[in-house]
């Protein structure tokens, strides 16, 4: 095992960290293959786990006014704001399960450390529909939701990381945006098969039913779905960049040290990138169902269905942009984006609050657009910014603390700025703001298009797409 000071010897070694496709025999690193069905059954693994991950909150999103009847009791309309900030309860501990989770990744492996977080995950979401309600519970009820969602957030802290970095190590160089692409499929996968599951419960139970019992169905299967991706994720080995460093036995021994003594700079880009990357996802995602619903005064249903047309619009081009971006790179594709939030997010939510049919549809299409251009291809840049060693616990450290302070929080933000200006466009504002703040993140991101990871070497697969 390596100390902290074999890390720093390290960094500037160009063959150190392994890639997809490399082996390692008496010392020396040699390129080998790894087959195409191989790195597609690791890139279904990583973003099966990701769509486990965002089903959940992706329920809580749409049954938010379910879950503040049954578990708060009272006027629903006055708690749905109270369960938001419920909602953002989860994102308290996600740095501490980022601080633990990461590094405990990087010095035991990505595969062991995805396996926990989706037994968790999906155990927490299981829970989460055995509630007992308000009436049955008292307070017991909202303490046991907090309690949940306390796991939840630390599991979760260890999740969006490792699957990024587990996808992007597998991949060959020329295809990680491709690739990786695949797992933020998974994510809006995840809130379209919530979407859909909620909208058909909708409209097959009385309201009376969805109130007492219908919104946990969603909830109780997300204990399903965690086994299967747990059972995707075992049929595989580690990445061969983790293995790389194994057979040469130089797995940092305290790989938290050394991310938070060494590699702080690429973390600060990381929390500035993901600040505008994570506002933009929970405003657009999730918190526009409520929105459609409490500020526009939208009916439940028509409201899941419009946002639900707007994700299948965003899974539909999603991998197309990920495999745009390795041929014209990440960086034109986040800066477009950046400037498009900047310009288009107020008039976008301008013509959301016309509360017409063509406003809504044009203001969600605009907002989907702009947002996939994040999503297709964040999730290949921030790998990047990470050395092999540190790259788990240097990725989820910074991604959940940006996410932790202005992910989480937009929605209740967002909630209360509505109600308290009056004025429903103010979330575009609020997403204009958060790019201008992440400008300077974005401008001065390396572009990691076709290149190999920081410590890696270039990959080769076996098989072309």
């Amino acid at each position: 095992m390596t100390t902290t000071g074999d890390a720093e010897h390290r960094q500037d070694d160009p063959d150190h960290g392994g890639a997809a496709g490399t082996q390692v025999q008496s010392g020396t690193q040699v390129q080998s293959e790894v087959s195409e069905s191989t790195v597609r059954q690791a890139v279904g693994a990583a973003a099966m786990g990701n769509l486990v991950e965002w089903f959940d909150y992706g329920i809580y999103s749409y049954v938010t006014v379910y879950i503040a009847a049954a578990i708060l009791g009272g006027d629903t309309s006055s708690n749905v704001g109270l369960v938001l900030a419920l909602f953002a309860v989860a994102y308290l501990v996600r740095p501490f399960g980022g601080i633990v989770l990461g590094p405990l990744g990087d010095r035991i492996g990505r595969k062991k450390v995805l396996a926990m977080t989706i037994v968790t995950m999906s155990a927490a979401s299981f829970l989460l529909g055995c509630l007992p309600t308000y009436s049955v519970a008292g307070w017991g009820a909202p303490v046991l939701l907090i309690l949940i969602r306390l796991v939840q957030g630390f599991a979760t802290g260890g999740e969006y990381g490792g699957a990024a970095a587990f996808i992007a190590e597998y991949a060959p160089d020329k295809k990680r945006g491709f690739y990786c692409s695949f797992l933020e499929f998974g994510t809006t996968g995840g809130f379209v098969l919530a979407a859909g599951l909620v909208t058909i419960l909708q409209v097959s139970l009385s309201d009376a039913a969805m109130h007492a019992w219908g919104w946990r169905i969603p909830f109780l299967l997300a204990g399903p779905l965690g086994l299967v991706g747990l059972w995707l994720r075992s049929r595989l080995d580690d990445t061969p960049a983790f293995r790389a460093l194994e057979e040469r036995s130089v797995v940092s021994a305290s790989p938290l040290k050394d991310v938070l003594t060494r590699h702080w700079r690429p973390i600060l880009v990381c929390i500035g990138l993901v600040l505008f990357y994570n506002v933009a996802v929970y405003t657009v995602l999730f918190y526009m169902p409520t929105y459609l619903q409490t500020s526009l005064k939208l009916a439940a249903t028509p409201a899941l269905l419009y946002v639900l047309g707007m994700m299948l619009v965003i899974m539909f081009v999603i991998i197309p942009v990920g495999a745009l971006s390795d041929r014209i790179g990440r960086k034109p594709l986040i800066v477009t984006s950046c400037i498009g939030f900047i310009v288009l997010s107020y008039p976008a939510f301008m013509l959301l609050d016309t509360a017409t049919a063509w406003g809504t549809v044009l203001g969600l299409v605009i907002l989907a657009l702009l947002l996939v251009m994040l999503l297709g291809t964040m999730s290949a840049t921030l790998p990047a910014l990470f050395h092999t060693e540190v790259r788990y616990g240097g990725f989820s450290i910074g991604y959940n603390i940006s996410t932790s302070i202005f992910g989480g929080t937009a929605p209740a933000i967002l909630a209360l700025l509505v109600d308290k200006t009056g004025n429903n466009a103010i979330p575009g504002a609020y997403l204009a703001v958060a790019a201008i703040v992440s400008l300077a993140a974005v401008v001065i991101v390396k572009e990691s298009s076709r290149k190999p990871l920081p410590g890696a070497v270039s990959s080769s697969v076996a098989a072309t797409v």
